[in-house]
């Protein structure tokens, strides 16, 4: 097993440092890193991005570290690091943008945290980049197509988000995580909604 790329390993250290941090002091860094929804009174510029530093638990911990671990890996190592903290600061803010537009209008007042936002646009580039690739979720434990994979747990997300199933979860963020991923790949791509770019390596993307 190759070792871990060093952003994907920074990402991890850093989250899991961040986790048992934020329990040791009773949740501050929570209370100032989360993302707040707009009308809540406690929105900072800043959480657009460090929400996605924080967790609720150690099992959200666990897997989203995880999912970092299969999926980020292989994709940093192809990229190279500058574009992959392009791609998931990317993700990472589409999927943010979507929860303060969701909790707005909806009226939502609970803080929002996780990587599963970045995590997500990961996933959606590598269905995207190895569709035909094998891989074996923990949940259902079935072997499938990596294409599969993303449209299977897309449409979940989906259909979660709309009923309101497992509530307490930001589907709608996860889904702003995968919007933001695809509109990075065609960007670098220079296809439609962007303009095609010169050099743009689109072997690669």
């Amino acid at each position: 097993m190759p070792p871990l790329p060093p952003v994907t390993q920074a990402l991890i250290l850093v989250n899991v440092a961040l986790f048992f941090l934020d329990e040791l002091l009773g949740r501050a860094l929570t209370f100032n890193m989360a993302l707040w929804p707009l009308q809540s009174g406690g929105f900072m510029p800043w959480q657009v991005l460090t929400y996605a530093f924080l967790h609720g638990s150690l099992g959200h911990l666990f897997f989203n570290m995880l999912g970092l671990w299969m999926f980020g890996s292989e994709l940093e190592r192809i990229w190279g690091q500058r574009r992959y903290m392009e791609f998931l600061g990317a993700s990472v803010l589409t999927a943010a943008a979507t929860q303060l537009l969701i909790s707005a209008l909806v009226g939502w007042g609970n803080p929002t945290v996780g990587a599963s936002g970045g995590l997500f646009g990961l996933l959606l580039a590598f269905g995207m980049m190895f569709p035909e690739r094998t891989i074996m979720p923990l949940f259902p434990p079935i072997p499938m197509k990596a294409k599969v994979f993303v449209a299977v747990y897309g449409g979940l997300e989906l259909f979660m988000g709309v009923t309101g199933t497992a509530s307490g979860v930001a589907h709608f963020a996860h889904l702003g995580g995968m919007l933001g991923g695809w509109l990075m790949l065609r960007f670098w791509r220079g296809q439609p909604p962007f303009k095609s770019r010169r050099g743009s390596g689109r072997g690669r993307f």
